[in-house]
């Protein structure tokens, strides 16, 4: 066990971390103890710039004042109010604020408390929905190969990672999986969304002509797949999507937990592309990461298909003791009144040329396989080393925090970066050059 310093905890062994090796972070811990606008601070008083928005999610920047002092009044207003058969006006109050901010005909939010809860609420939201309207044989879910949609048995049921689905059986039947978008040899080194690809979309035909059209219920896929890597969609590939499943009666569902909020330049993917979903799943951005939240906004005709039967039944079985917390409710409309009032989301469409050129600027660095990037959102593939696959991208993430000061995210031999989006275009030269740094040193 590590020796213990003035701020660190004496006992690491109690605390099972999600997605980390234990071990070898145990042996070596990365702690960190505050936090304030583009930085972090470790236990022993080591300043670091955010490279990743803390998980994808500290959009508006690290303890920021307005936040604060919204958590704080509520936490010593109201703690806690039930949400079934109850409410309160802050509820109401953030979700049309949401709704406002997402494309028309999306008018109603389903509050939850993380983005995996957000993916499995819109799966059975569809389910269901299909089931009321009197197409109950719609029951099958198509996700794609290297989505990332959370960890409920839904989410990582329609997700196309392998190591989030191997250890856990069978999970749910009736699921189906597009081609993944990305194939490094015809897109590499692209900014934005690449050129080649959009006719994957057309594979969702063939899974239509194998299980027929009256058994599909919904598609879910990320508009910029994050956790896998910062795989963009290809051009015209979300609008031909959008096509064959309004042929089809296919309910199509955005996963924005990633894209929400501004991190692509607008306050959700959909108006990027310019295309209307049934649904969209957020959290993360939509607090700034500040108090757990998340939720699903959902087109007035799904809504209304369940506002049906007497007014005093319960339309929809479904939802969470914490759906709608008064805490992160107050959290939400200061973060949603920050992104207005410091024009966030037109600053990081401002900013998404000068992080290309960036991050493209270290292209020939040794063992750089890739670099893709769009928004304020990038990854750098690495050459793995003969250690074995993701240890390299573990040891340039590691030395960057040790040694350069700058906080990036390893996903396997990938190294993300996703900065909050009150960063400047000399905050972004600095985290670059520091993952230079790391990338040479570590080798």
């Amino acid at each position: 066990m590590p020796v213990a310093t003035a701020t660190a905890p004496n006992d690491l062994a109690a605390y099972w971390m999600p997605f980390t090796p234990n071990r070898a972070f145990k042996a070596a811990p990365r702690l960190l103890a505050r936090a304030k606008d583009m930085h972090y601070e470790t236990v022993d008083g080591r300043r670091l710039i955010d490279g990743a928005a803390g998980l994808w999610c500290c959009n508006a920047g690290h303890n920021r004042e307005p936040i604060v002092k919204a958590i704080q009044k509520s936490a010593a207003t109201v703690d806690f109010v039930p949400p079934f058969q109850f409410a309160h006006p802050q509820a109401f109050e953030l979700a049309s604020r949401v709704a406002a901010l997402a494309p028309d005909t999306l008018d109603h939010v389903f509050f939850c408390n993380s983005g995996s809860e957000a993916v499995d609420t819109a799966l059975k939201i569809a389910l269901a929905c299909h089931n009321v309207r009197g197409a109950g044989t719609r029951t099958r879910l198509i996700g794609r190969e290297r989505g990332y949609h959370g960890v409920g048995f839904g989410g990582i049921s329609v997700g196309g990672m392998v190591n989030n689905r191997k250890h856990f059986g069978s999970l749910l039947a009736g699921v189906d999986h597009l081609p993944a978008t990305y194939d490094r040899e015809k897109q590499a080194f692209t900014k934005g969304e690449p050129d080649w690809g959009a006719h994957l979309a057309d594979d969702l035909e063939r899974i239509v002509a194998l299980h027929d059209a009256s058994t599909i219920a919904a598609v879910i896929v990320e508009p910029m797949a994050g956790s896998t890597g910062v795989l963009p969609a290809p051009k015209g590939y979300l609008q031909k999507l959008r096509a064959i499943c309004d042929k089809h009666g296919i309910l199509l569902i955005f996963d924005e937990v990633i894209t929400g909020f501004g991190r692509l330049g607008t306050a959700f993917a959909a108006e990027r592309y310019g295309v209307v979903p049934d649904m969209i799943t957020f959290a993360k951005g939509v607090t700034s990461g500040t108090v757990p939240m998340g939720g699903v906004i959902v087109k007035d005709a799904i809504h209304d298909a369940f506002m049906q039967g007497p007014p005093h039944a319960i339309e929809l079985f479904h939802g969470y003791t914490y759906s709608a917390h008064p805490l992160a409710c107050a959290a939400g409309l200061a973060t949603l009144n920050l992104y207005r009032d410091e024009n966030l989301f037109a600053k990081a469409k401002a900013l998404e040329p000068v992080l290309a050129d960036a991050v493209m600027g270290l292209r020939n660095l040794p063992g750089i396989r890739d670099i893709r990037c769009v928004g304020l959102a990038a990854a750098i593939d690495l050459e793995p080393n003969a250690r074995g696959a993701g240890v390299r991208g573990l040891a340039v993430m590691d030395h960057a925090f040790r040694h350069e000061g700058v906080l990036v995210r390893a996903a396997g031999d990938s190294i993300a970066l996703s900065p909050p989006l009150i960063v400047t275009q000399a905050q972004i030269g600095e985290i670059t050059d520091k993952l230079a740094a790391a990338i040479k040193a570590a080798g």
